[in-house]
């Protein structure tokens, strides 16, 4: 067990790079979730002028 983490000498190279890829998908996840939530307010307030634009006329 000991041999797979150190990587044959190259553990710092492979962990990090790891921890770099797990560190950037978490902060695209994060930024897709928070883009999906405005684009769905966006919907809400763009709904609800639609309905009130017609209720005028």
């Amino acid at each position: 067990m000991a041999d797979f983490l150190d990587m044959g000498g190259y553990a710092v190279f492979v962990w990090a790079s790891y921890a770099i890829v797990t560190v950037a998908l978490a902060g695209l996840w994060l930024r897709t979730r928070r883009a999906a939530r405005q684009a769905a307010a966006d919907v809400a307030r763009l709904r609800e002028r639609i309905m009130a634009e017609g209720e005028e006329n």
